[in-house]
């Protein structure tokens, strides 16, 4: 079902005006971070970094239970600051490669901690368009930030039902390679 927007606003709620920011979704290893550079050399936009893999980086450690909130605002804050500096400089997109739902995601799979998806949710719905990047290519292991496989296709599961039930409207992004980025950039091209 296609959402309704309210006069001078897009559908996801952002002004007419306003870059359009687009979220990537998808568990582990489904090629995000490198979709949302192409993304953004593409189309000229600011792209935002996944601040859960600073995180990682700099501690040399996953983050606890008590930490996934911090996450979370931190890449919302980020969006907003990205948000802020495309409208400044007359960009049309920030491409932000996962949103604070993938993060409130993982901590309701890894630490039975529901507790951020409500605020989480509600954001989701301000995207313009929100991507989900499916588990087509190879697992490839990452440091300490990627588990396995198996974990990958249960958080997509997860993911996708959780999008569905919330009647959050998302696009499948699929293939390998320039394909891939060629698929995202057809769907992109559909919004207004």
């Amino acid at each position: 079902m296609a959402a309704t927007a309210e006069p001078g606003r897009r559908p996801g709620g952002e002004r007419l005006n306003a870059p359009r920011r687009v979220a990537l979704l998808g568990a582990e290893s489904t090629g995000k971070s490198s979709l949302a550079l192409a993304l953004g050399d593409r189309l000229g936009g600011i792209v935002v970094a996944e601040y859960l893999r600073e995180f990682c980086d700099r501690a040399g450690r996953v983050p606890r239970a008590d930490e996934q909130a911090g996450i979370a605002a931190e890449q919302a804050r980020r969006e907003n600051l990205a948000v802020e500096a495309a409208a400044g400089r007359g960009m049309g997109w920030v491409i932000c490669d996962t949103s604070p739902l993938m993060v409130a995601l993982y901590s309701a799979d890894c630490f039975d901690d529901h507790s951020l998806l409500a605020d989480a949710i509600g954001r989701q719905r301000g995207y313009a368009a929100t991507l989900v990047c499916m588990p087509d290519i190879d697992w490839v292991a990452d440091g300490i930030m990627r588990m396995d496989a198996e974990t990958r296709d249960r958080i997509h599961r997860q993911l996708v039902g959780l999008l569905d039930a919330h009647r959050i409207d998302w696009s499948p992004v699929t293939g390998f390679g320039e394909e891939r980025i060629e698929s995202a950039v057809e769907m992109l091209s559909r919004i207004e």
